[in-house]
């Protein structure tokens, strides 16, 4: 069975309750859960029948006990979590305004996640990595380690390349997460430079490279197989031998939140390239999941929600993705 290896953090998350913001005071009520968008992703993957690990450092305090407890119960794997004794996740906070516009608050610094590169355990983990068919992480999981940290996970990944393992890239970019916009630059032709697919878009690309047209910013991207997404509902593929134009099907439903819309997409479009689909079905694939996500509340939404799965040949090895 195909397995995937999703590398990131998964903070807890304090959400603006309505009462609070309809008062348009600063504090009010909030909810509490846990978000991040590796993890979001690792979920998706997980119901779309994929066998994945998340690979992350959690403390041993009851938040991270509960974050444990619910990636189970999705059937994400957790074998590859560290547990730091004393530490603790890290967390954030939404406020939304009047208007419905969100702003974001983050403690993160001290969070046990970001020690994922420099532990004991960390040769093991990074050993393990050749063990899977894809290795998934976006440049958020890059952000929150240091260059030596990102230079390790590099090489990791390089060597599980050379028996069979593929990396999958996305190019979700926090400019908040980089201490400034040429750091990031300089890790995201590294991540450029090893990856397999590229799963990127507009939003994130000109926040790093203002005025460029499409076809500038695809050049930049050397990978085989690049997935860009651009503000409208459209995706375009460059893979070997072809491109190619990839439309949403029409919004039947009102759109409710965005959030996790390219986390979604991109766990539909790994378990279709793993399923044996090419990378079109695959983006059609991505964008029907997408679809249903921003018509619900929150990033994961309710089990019963998820779109039929489409049944392809499974791959045989991993060579049958290549």
């Amino acid at each position: 069975m195909a397995s995937v290896a999703c590398i990131g953090e998964c903070m807890v998350e304090l959400r603006q309750a309505q009462s609070g913001a309809s008062a348009g005071q600063g504090g009010g009520l909030y909810s509490r859960g846990f978000g991040g968008d590796t993890l979001n992703t690792a979920v998706y993957l997980a119901r779309l029948e994929v066998k994945v690990d998340y690979l992350t450092a959690l403390g041993d305090d009851a938040l991270s006990d509960e974050m444990i407890a619910a990636w189970n119960a999705e059937n994400v794997g957790t074998r590859r979590v560290v547990r730091l004794a004393g530490k603790l996740p890290g967390l954030y906070m939404i406020q939304t305004d009047a208007k419905g516009e969100r702003q974001f608050f983050h403690w993160r610094d001290s969070a046990a996640a970001r020690q994922l590169m420099s532990l004991p355990e960390t040769d093991e983990l990074l050993n393990s990595l050749m063990s899977y068919d894809i290795v998934y992480l976006s440049a958020i999981t890059l952000s929150i380690y240091d260059s030596a940290g990102r230079d390790r996970l590099f090489a990791a990944i390089k060597r599980a390349r050379l028996l069979g393992t593929r990396f999958v890239f996305d190019t979700n970019f926090r400019a908040r997460g980089w201490p400034d916009r040429d750091v990031a630059r300089e890790v995201f032709a590294a991540a450029f430079a090893a990856a397999d697919i590229v799963l990127t878009s507009t939003e994130d690309l000109l926040a790093l490279y203002p005025g460029e047209s499409n076809d500038q910013l695809m050049a930049r991207i050397p990978t085989p197989e690049l997935v860009f997404r651009l503000a409208e509902p459209v995706s375009l593929l460059r893979f070997p031998g072809a491109t190619h134009e990839v439309r949403a099907e029409p919004m039947t439903n009102p759109v409710v939140d965005t959030t996790a819309a390219g986390d979604s997409f991109a766990a539909a479009y790994i378990a279709a390239r793993l399923s044996g689909s090419d990378p079109v079905e695959a983006a059609q694939a991505g964008h029907r999941l997408a679809s249903v996500v921003i018509c619900y509340a929150g990033a994961i939404i309710p089990g019963y929600a998820m779109p039929p799965k489409k049944r392809h040949r499974p791959a045989a090895s991993r060579q049958a993705t290549k």
